[in-house]
C-alpha cells in the first residue's frame, strides 16, 4: 500500500502492514533499516575531511587537503515509520556560540520516484518500479534553505555486524567549499556510504569531479569522510532553541518545495553556483521569525514567492544551464 511523504517531498514510501508482513522476514529487516536511519539523530562533534587522490587530465594539480570540524545536533522531525527527516543544526562560534541550519536528509521506504540532481542547479524526479524499490529506502538530501541537493536509492546492509547503505553513484551539486572558489568543473558524481558506527556514523564519500562542458571529463577523484562522533560536552540547547523558534516557519518552506517537487517533474533555480542569494534570503525571514519582527504566516507566504522567484520549470538543456554565469557569491 504506497502512501504519500506529503510535506516532506515528492517521494512516496510503502508502509509495512500486515498486507505486506507476508515476505519473508520483511518487516524485522524493515526495523533494523529504521533503527540505523534513527541511530544517527543525537549530538555530535563532526569531522569534514576531504582530499583528492588521482588526476584524470594532464596538469592537474591536486588541491590542498580540506578539513573542518564542528559539533552538530542532529534531530528527527517527523517518523511515521516508512518515512523519517532528519534535520541537522551546527552550534558554531568560539566565545560566543550561535546556531546554523545545516542540511537535512529525508529517508522514505520503497518509494515511488527519487529526486535526482541533472547538473546545472536543475532535478528531475524519477519514477521507480516495484522492483526497483522493493525492500530499499530513499535518502533525499536538502539544502540549508530546504531546496533540494541530491538523491537516491539503496537497501540497507546488515552483514558483518555493520549498518550500512550504499547507492549506485549520482550526480550532485558542486560543495560550497568548491563552488565559491573554483570554475573548473561542473558536478560531482558521487558514492555515498552511511554507516552506524561504535561510536556514532560515519558519511563516506567516493567523489569523481566532472567536467561538463565540451566533451565529460573525469577531472579528479576525491575520498571524503565525515564523521559524527557522540558528544555531549557542547550545548545542544542552542540548537533546539533556534529549532523551537523557528520550526513552524520552516515546516511552511518545506511545504513549498515538496509543492514544486509534486507538480513538476524537472525545475531548477533561475542562478548558477551557489545559491547564496535564494538562502540568504530564506535564512534572514527565519531570523525575522526569530525576533518577533514577522509572524511564521507572513514569512512562510514571503518565503514562498522567494521560492517562486529563484526557481522556473523552464530548465532547457544541461550545455545551456552550465553555460550561464555562474553567480558570484560572497558568503
Amino acid at each position: 500500500m504506497a502512501c504519500s511523504a506529503s510535506d516532506m517531498g515528492s517521494s512516496t514510501g510503502r508502509r509495512v502492514t500486515s498486507d505486506t508482513a507476508s515476505r519473508s522476514g520483511e518487516v524485522a529487516k524493515f526495523e533494523q533499516d529504521r533503527q540505523a536511519i534513527l541511530a544517527m539523530a543525537g549530538t555530535y562533534r563532526v569531522k569534514f575531511d576531504f582530499t583528492e587522490t588521482v588526476p584524470f587530465v594532464a596538469g592537474y594539480k591536486l588541491k590542498d587537503h580540506y578539513e573542518a570540524g564542528a559539533h552538530e545536533v542532529v534531530r528527527v522531525i517527523e517518523d511515521r515509520g516508512y518515512f523519517i527527516s532528519l534535520q541537522h543544526i551546527l552550534v558554531v562560534g568560539d566565545k560566543e556560540k550561535f546556531p546554523v541550519k545545516h542540511w537535512r536528509q529525508d529517508w522514505a521506504y520503497e518509494p515511488d520516484s527519487v529526486l535526482v540532481y541533472i547538473g546545472g542547479n536543475a532535478w528531475e524526479r524519477r519514477d521507480l518500479s516495484a522492483q526497483e524499490s522493493r525492500g530499499k529506502w530513499s535518502q533525499t538530501v536538502y539544502q540549508v534553505d530546504d531546496s533540494p541537493r541530491y538523491g537516491a536509492v539503496a537497501a540497507w546492509n546488515h552483514e558483518n555486524g555493520v549498518s550500512e547503505w550504499e547507492p549506485a553513484a549520482t550526480w550532485r551539486p558542486l560543495p560550497r567549499r568548491d563552488a565559491t572558489k573554483r570554475d573548473d568543473y561542473q558536478v560531482v558524481d558521487a558514492v555515498n556510504r552511511h554507516a552506524i558506527t561504535p561510536t556514532g556514523w560515519v558519511h563516506e564519500q567516493d567523489n569523481t569531479k566532472l567536467v561538463l562542458r565540451g566533451k565529460p571529463q573525469s577531472l579528479v577523484r576525491e575520498i571524503g569522510v565525515n564523521s559524527y562522533v557522540r558528544d555531549d560536552t557542547f550545548d545542544a540547547g542552542i540548537a533546539d532553541r533556534y529549532w523551537a523558534e523557528t520550526k513552524d516557519y520552516w515546516a511552511l518552506v518545506r511545504q513549498a518545495w515538496s509543492d514544486m517537487e509534486r507538480q513538476h517533474r524537472t525545475f531548477g533555480l533561475t542562478i548558477q553556483g551557489e545559491p547564496e542569494a535564494l538562502y540568504q534570503e530564506l535564512l534572514g525571514l527565519a531570523e525575522s521569525v526569530r525576533n518577533g519582527e514577522k509572524t511564521v504566516a507572513a514569512a512562510g507566504a514571503e518565503a514562498r514567492d522567494v521560492i517562486a522567484r529563484f526557481t522556473t520549470v523552464d530548465v532547457g538543456d544541461l550545455m545551456s544551464r552550465i553555460s550561464t554565469k555562474v553567480t558570484e557569491s560572497h558568503y
